[in-house]
Order: structure tokens, then C-alpha cells, then sequence
């Protein structure tokens, strides 16, 4: 892990969080830094999921949820009036815990985006689909099987195209919710070096279903506890000298 200073992608400012008035993200302050991958830890009622689900604005869609504070992607908020929240998501892409393809075709879950987005060309959609599938560390697998139902396919090659399908829309960043909750080792271990390499060319924000994966694939990583950041540093710095008892504790098992 590199110490350099790292520019960042998006910037998140004093944010507070209510949901039924009940405060869930206390006071928040965070950088996430471009092309790089930060993991989110905490125990359960951290605040993570809901925090992911702000920055693509997902948490607009429940009417009882109130925020406040600012969170900007590229110096510019994403609640500027001008910003067109359908552009906004497909900018920050986001993958859940649980693999949601479309009842149809491997090859339409992939195209089914980038066609509502206007391309129609059979051609440069199918060059697209190898392109994203690679990426997801699928493509070996199904290449000759584009036109099978998705649904037939296992768990984890479910969540690897529901990868590849965020990654169709060009994105800049991707959230991952526990993207490996419920997969096994094999399809964890494709994900992670999956995520590793597509750092180059996006920021990734992941809420990692253990402590360890965090430690393996994470540049950065922040501790949340209660809805408030208690700390963020270089992975390395967390699980060697993190600042916090309370990051200790929860690292190394004694709590969460």
C-alpha cells in the first residue's frame, strides 16, 4: 500500500442521517480516494448500508428518511439541482448482498442497460458484454452460454454479473454491499481478484462481509461504530496500529 495522497473521488461532509427522526449516521466525515479501493467496517447498525445507499441517492426513495450535510462526487454535490439523479446512478453503480439478475438472458442483463441507454448495435453491445463479463471474472466460464437464462447460473456467477452488469453502464465508482455474504470460497476469492484489478479504472467502496477480506483487497479502510466514523487510514495502519481501542477490539474479535 502506497502512503502517496491520493486525489479524491468523493467527499462526504458533515453528514447526518435520520430515519423515523432516529439518527443512523451521526456527523460524518469522509474521503473516498479515486482508483482506489476503500472498505466500510463495523458491526450490524453501523450505519454502512445506509451510507452506501446515500451516495447514489437510493435513500431518496424512502419518505422517512430525512439528510442532511453534503456529498459531492468530483468537487460537485449530488444534490445540486442540476445533477440528474438517473445520470448520478449511473456514475456510482451499486451491487447487494443477494445477486438480483433480470429473468432473461445473460447476454440481455447485460445489454439491458446500455440499450435504455441508446445503444442498439448488436455488434458493439455483444463487444461490451465480453468486456464487462472479463472484467467480472466471468467470461471464461459462460462465453458460450450468453443466451442460457441467468437464472441458471450459481450463486456466485450471479453476483460476478450483476457486476459486470453495473460495470455495462460505464461507471465511475462502484458500491458493493457484501457482495460475498453469501458465496463460497471459490466465487469469493474471483470477486476479490476481480475488484483488485478493477481499482485501476474505478473507485471502488465496499462493505466486505468479513474483517479479513477487508484486509485483503482493501487500500483504505474506515471503522464505523453506531453510525459515527471512529477512524480511516491505510489498510496496513488499521490492522497494525490502529489509533482507536475500539478498532482494536473490534478487529481483532473482542466485539462485533
Amino acid at each position: 500500500m502506497s502512503g502517496t495522497e491520493q486525489k479524491s473521488k468523493i467527499s462526504i461532509r458533515n453528514l447526518n442521517f435520520y430515519y423515523l427522526k432516529k439518527p443512523v449516521i451521526h456527523n460524518l466525515n469522509l474521503e473516498v480516494p479515486e482508483y482506489a479501493v476503500m472498505s466500510l467496517i463495523g458491526p450490524a447498525n453501523s450505519g454502512i448500508t445506509t451510507l452506501l445507499r446515500s451516495l447514489n441517492r437510493l435513500t431518496d426513495l424512502n419518505r422517512e428518511a430525512d439528510l442532511e450535510g453534503e456529498i459531492l462526487i468530483d468537487g460537485v454535490s449530488i444534490h445540486n439541482q442540476d445533477i440528474s439523479v438517473t445520470e448520478l446512478r449511473r456514475r456510482i453503480g451499486i451491487v447487494f448482498d443477494v445477486p438480483a439478475v433480470l429473468p432473461m438472458s445473460i447476454f440481455d442483463n447485460i445489454a439491458y442497460g446500455p440499450r435504455l441507454g441508446g445503444i442498439k448495435n448488436k455488434k458493439k453491445l455483444t463487444e461490451l458484454a465480453e468486456e464487462v463479463l472479463c472484467m467480472a471474472s466471468l467470461w471464461d466460464e459462460i462465453k458460450d452460454r450468453l443466451n442460457m437464462p441467468a437464472l441458471r447460473l450459481s450463486g456466485g456467477q450471479q453476483q460476478r454479473l450483476c457486476i459486470a452488469r453495473a460495470l455495462a453502464l460505464k461507471p465511475e465508482v462502484l458500491l458493493l454491499d457484501r457482495p460475498c455474504a453469501s458465496l463460497d470460497p471459490i466465487s469469493t476469492a474471483k470477486i476479490e481478484e476481480s475488484l483488485v484489478a478493477l481499482k485501476e479504472k474505478f473507485t471502488i467502496l465496499i462493505s466486505p462481509h468479513t474483517i479479513e477480506q477487508a484486509r485483503r483487497i482493501s487500500d483504505r479502510v474506515a471503522f464505523m461504530l453506531m453510525g459515527s466514523l471512529v477512524e480511516e487510514g491505510l489498510t496496513e495502519d488499521i490492522f497494525v496500529a490502529p489509533r482507536d481501542n475500539r478498532t482494536d477490539d473490534y478487529i481483532s474479535g473482542r466485539f462485533g
